[in-house]
């Protein structure tokens, strides 16, 4: 049976697997990336995994794989196949095409930025199937992007496109990372979230999901976290909406998992700050953390249909 490796790297954990030319998962596997090693630690464990699974799918399906995709986090130049910078890894313009493509025997290798290839299954084969312009946000320790266009996801001039958690919308507000302050994530966040009502309950392991429940209780306190929140995420999903018109706005990561505790007061505070703007569907991811893995598969059975026959 053809098959692709599909590989989704994540800071400490990788998701794994052999996936159908109809997006059927065959095997998942998971590993550790073993960050506490280095990161040159980290790069040998990928390639070993992925050897590991070209040889699971020689065994159970009697060929090798013919490709494989890989999403790893951080600064990636998709083009080059090179896995620039990983702040929560460690590692700096890493060859990975090229060096799991030695590892697997010489089949072609696609390589992908995590929240961009985790879009494009959302946008294909989740929730955003049949848009032909989609917006994927997840809320997690940070906020990204990925945009849609055509089931392709567009990566921008320089590899930085839907970098959605860095738009200002509180001018002067908390310090961000990147060196700006009032960034989105840093107040928008799931972890955005669990400092807020950390610091309003009083309880320094209070976080995002907390907050969620004690708004379902009724909690005051929680609510005024929780709305601020919603209020400055949709500050910057009408900012986006206005640059990009997308038809469908996908939001995932754990902050969604509250469902309608999020979905609710998010699409009515998106509401009342369009005007010209057309108001996109605004729906929960549906694939969870096999997204990533997905979108892999997608990126390798993408790189076979656009290779030229020798």
């Amino acid at each position: 049976m053809k098959h692709v490796i599909a590989l989704d790297v994540g800071g400490t954990g990788m998701k794994a697997a052999l996936v159908a030319a109809d997006g059927t998962l065959l095997h998942e596997a998971r590993r550790a990336t073993g960050r506490e090693r280095g990161p040159d630690a980290v790069v040998e464990t990928i390639q070993a995994f992925a050897a590991e699974l070209l040889d699971t799918g020689r065994e159970q399906f009697g060929e090798a794989a013919s490709a494989a995709g890989v999403a790893v986090p951080g600064i990636v130049d998709a083009e080059n196949g090179i896995a620039v910078y990983a702040a929560n890894l460690g590692w700096r313009d890493v060859p990975m095409r090229a060096l799991l493509g030695r590892r697997l025997g010489g089949i072609p290798v696609a390589l992908g930025h995590d929240v961009r290839t985790g879009g494009l299954a959302e946008g294909r084969i989740g929730a955003g199937r049949g848009a032909d312009r989609f917006l994927f946000v997840p809320l997690g320790t940070g906020i990204a992007g990925a945009i849609g266009i055509g089931g392709r996801i567009e990566a921008g001039a320089h590899g930085y496109a839907g970098e959605i958690g860095h738009i200002v919308v509180r001018p002067g507000g908390p310090a961000c990372g990147c060196g700006q302050h009032g960034c989105l994530e840093t107040l928008a966040s799931a972890s955005a979230v669990s400092r807020a009502w950390a610091a309003a309950s009083g309880d320094p392991d209070a976080d995002a999901a907390d907050c969620a429940k004690a708004v379902e209780s009724g909690d005051a306190r929680a609510r005024k976290v929780w709305l601020a929140a919603v209020g400055a995420l949709a500050d910057g999903l009408v900012t986006a909406i206005t640059l990009l018109d997308p038809r469908t706005l996908i939001i995932g990561g754990g902050l969604a998992e509250a469902g309608e505790t999020l979905f609710t007061p998010l699409r009515t505070a998106v509401e009342e700050r369009v005007t010209f703007q057309r108001l996109p569907h605004i729906v929960p991811a549906a694939l969870g953390d096999t997204a990533g893995c997905l979108g892999a598969g997608l990126l390798a059975w993408d790189l076979l249909a656009t290779e030229v026959p020798a």
